[in-house]
């Protein structure tokens, strides 16, 4: 075949798709757009060098960022080129750096068989660590030491470099002394974290000269995929093996590097033909994926930032709808717009998975997902948990339980030794022995701890727990106290907020999350006003999450972080809390380095869309535990106004009662999101204040009723639980759910 029949294979590519496929000799920078199809051009290149014979498959590395990408690669590349394709080197950066140590490792004191350690293996060797040098954890943090080390192994900065640079820092001293004695004990072990498989790659090159030129020989080509998220370590692996031949091809866009939180250097890319001397720089600018309004609006935000090397997307899909900024009350309404939304689109004949939710913090996302189970709209979190499946929530819940139901075994046992108080399993263990025997629940037996031999020797720390419980459940039986009120005596009384800072990883995202608990607590006292207790709330949440079971192959709606969302796409995208201060993050405002971060990830969730996007804020929000009043993100008015189609600005008439709030319900008429001034009503979260529940309604198998949210509906069960009914209702358009009557709020017709 010649070379000219050769390329006619790949003329199904655009012109510069193709000049990437073509361009094999010296360095190259692919700046790949959003859409532009990235890995279609790296799967051809390598099936064009193997075609033109220029090396054999094992001749060629592929790096890319996850396993699940490289796998997707190597099937691809195999299917294209049958013969050979599975000898090529595609593969992590991790997973490369362990096969060569793997061979080579005794070279700098490993065996063959050395241990990676995961994220508990190091805590748990930190905190040993700790104690050996006598530091404090509740000053030194496992996490924080962890994350300490990582960066600087993220630089290749061994511990003498920590210290060189400590500058009479006391904690900084500390911190390289406990990194010191880290590496030591890691070595001793015969194990290395993740960061170390990097690291001592690179240290064997340097060490060993002869292995280096092994590899530098072996791999003729080289190809990195995301080159913009690598950080120091990672280029300078790469970098050294692709010295003899000079083949090196990296593939990335700098406006979508939004990971310097993991140590990525955006450097690396913007300083690629700087340190790859006459590297050829080739730019993918046709989306396949969007409408030009969705890229004219991305390019209008990302062109605000100045270090970035510049591309245009333009595509030859349609123009397509303008943007919708949606203007809203609060994140509730907000959420209640999003249910809307998707509501009528799967009546227009969407698909719920052509929906996603993205949002920049994953507390927004209790809200959303409330809006969706009460709406009976499928979804899943993408990058997260469902809100109260999260560890921290369900030890706060269970809590909530132990002072409504003390006889709650699952959830007394769940919390009995959290945060830690000598209560072991084995205690746990003898006394549930015991109350089987009896007959009785476990609490029951740990009240009389010290009438029972098997629990003496943990009688007095049962004692304490039990006086805990008892002082809580007073409280709440006193009526002196709000909801709000109790769960803020749990989290100061259990220490719960410090046991997450010295036990647990992500620490600052899990007490955001026990905040927003807080805050629908709030929530759910303003809705239901004398009606609110503690078995209610209880009830509530717990058919809030009988409502939400999915399945995962199942047509469901997405929800995720903005960072989670990269590399995805979906044909309608929200995103979610555009207000300076959430989305930029507050934390971000005061460094132009920290917002241009930030416009990234805004240009990056706007190219998640395909055919339509929405922009939404709030007026207020209530986030953490506090109400803030928001003003629109600056993103928003970087993007062209002849571009965008505002809603939800307009205010009714004051004194109409529904129109205090100003936003559209569900049935598309104006209704509020507080009660009217000076009625002392409760306002409520999804748009109108519910009548209270009559006293007198009895509800009958047949009976047709009228729900706010889920429409007509009728009654196919109902049967009695205590002072209510459960009832069983198939809604005409939401689907069957199961409500209380006491609270569900709806009319019978």
């Amino acid at each position: 075949m010649t070379q000219s029949e050769l390329k006619q294979q790949f003329s199904f590519m655009n012109p510069m798709q193709q000049q990437a496929v073509f361009a094999t000799e010296g360095p190259v920078l692919i700046l790949a757009g959003a859409g532009s199809g990235k890995t279609t051009v790296l799967v051809n290149r390598i099936s064009y060098i193997l075609q033109s014979g220029l090396c054999r498959p094992w001749n060629i590395l592929a790096i890319t960022f996850t396993n699940k990408a490289a796998g997707e690669l190597k099937e691809r590349i195999c299917n294209t080129v049958p013969e050979g394709g599975g000898d090529i080197w595609a593969a992590t950066f991790h997973s490369t750096c362990a096969r060569i140590l793997r061979r080579y490792g005794d070279r700098i004191g490993y065996t063959s068989h050395f241990t990676v350690y995961g994220t508990d293996d190091q805590k748990r060797l930190v905190k040993d660590i700790l104690k050996q040098l006598g530091y404090d954890e509740k000053i030194f943090a496992a996490k924080d030491v962890l994350a300490a080390i990582s960066r600087a192994k993220d630089k290749m900065q061994k511990p003498q470099d920590l210290l060189k640079n400590a500058e009479f820092d006391s904690r900084a001293e500390a911190i390289s002394k406990i990194y010191e004695v880290y590496q030591h004990r890691l070595q001793t072990s015969d194990a290395m974290d993740f960061d170390d498989l990097l690291c001592k790659a690179v240290e064997l090159f340097e060490q060993e000269p002869e292995i280096l030129s092994y590899y530098q020989r072996q791999f003729k080509y080289i190809m990195v995929d995301e080159y913009q998220d690598t950080n120091r370590v990672q280029y300078q692996f790469v970098a050294m093996l692709a010295k003899l031949h000079g083949n090196i091809c990296v593939v990335g866009d700098d406006d979508q590097s939004i990971y310097k939180f993991r140590g990525a250097t955006i450097e690396n890319i913007l300083s690629f033909e700087n340190t790859f001397k006459g590297a050829k720089v080739i730019r993918l600018e046709q989306n396949y994926r969007s409408t030009q309004t969705i890229l004219d609006a991305a390019n209008g935000v990302i062109s605000n930032n100045n270090l970035r090397k510049g591309k245009t997307l333009w595509t030859q899909n349609p123009k397509g709808d303008k943007i919708e900024v949606r203007t809203c009350d609060s994140e509730r309404e907000e959420a209640l717009f999003i249910a809307k939304t998707i509501m009528d689109g799967v009546s227009d004949g969407k698909k719920y998975s052509d929906f996603a939710v993205l949002y920049r913090t994953n507390a927004q996302s209790n809200a959303i997902e409330q809006a969706l189970s009460r709406s009976g709209i499928p979804h899943r979190i993408i990058g997260g948990h469902r809100f109260y499946d999260r560890e921290e929530i369900r030890d706060m819940v269970a809590y909530l339980q132990v002072i409504n139901n003390p006889h709650d075994d699952v959830r007394l046992t769940r919390i009995i030794n959290v945060p830690k108080r000598a209560i072991g399993a084995a205690t746990v263990s003898k006394a549930a022995e015991i109350a089987a025997g009896l007959g009785e629940s476990i609490y029951t037996v740990i009240k009389d701890a010290d009438d029972y031999p098997q629990l003496s020797r943990a009688a007095s720390k049962l004692r304490e727990f039990v006086r805990l419980i008892d002082g809580l459940m007073e409280a709440e039986a006193s009526g002196d106290y709000s909801l709000a009120e109790l769960y803020q005596m749990i989290l100061d009384h259990t220490n719960y907020e410090n046991y997450l800072r010295t036990e647990k990883e992500n620490a600052d995202v899990r007490i955001e999350n026990i905040e927003e608990l807080s805050s629908n607590i709030i929530k759910f006292e303003e809705d239901y006003g004398d009606e609110a207790d503690l078995s209610s709330f209880l009830e509530e949440i717990s058919l809030m999450t009988d409502i939400d079971n999915y399945d995962a192959d199942a047509d469901t709606c997405v929800m995720m972080t903005l960072h989670s969302a990269k590399g995805l796409e979906f044909p309608v995208v929200f995103i979610t809390g555009m207000e300076d201060g959430l989305f930029p993050s507050r934390i971000s405002m005061d460094s132009p380095d920290e917002i241009d971060e930030e416009r990234r990830l805004a240009y990056v969730g706007i190219t998640r869309a395909k055919q339509k996007l929405y922009l939404t804020k709030t007026r207020t929000r209530m986030l953490f535990g506090s109400t803030t009043y928001s003003r629109e993100s600056r993103f928003i008015g970087e993007i062209p106004e002849n571009l965008i189609e505002r809603t939800g600005e307009s205010r009714m008439q004051q004194g109409s009662r529904s129109s205090y709030a100003g936003s559209y319900g569900f049935g598309g008429e104006r209704v509020g999101i507080g009660a009217k001034p000076g009625t002392g009503a409760k306002p409520t979260g999804f748009g109108y204040k519910p009548p209270a529940a009559k006293s007198g309604v009895v509800y009958h198998v047949g009976d047709t009723v009228l729900h706010k949210l889920f429409g007509k509906g009728m009654i196919l069960s109902a049967e009695k639980m205590g002072n209510d009914t459960l009832l069983e209702i198939a809604f005409d358009k939401a689907g069957t759910k199961k409500l209380m009557a006491n609270f569900c709020k709806m009319e019978k017709l």
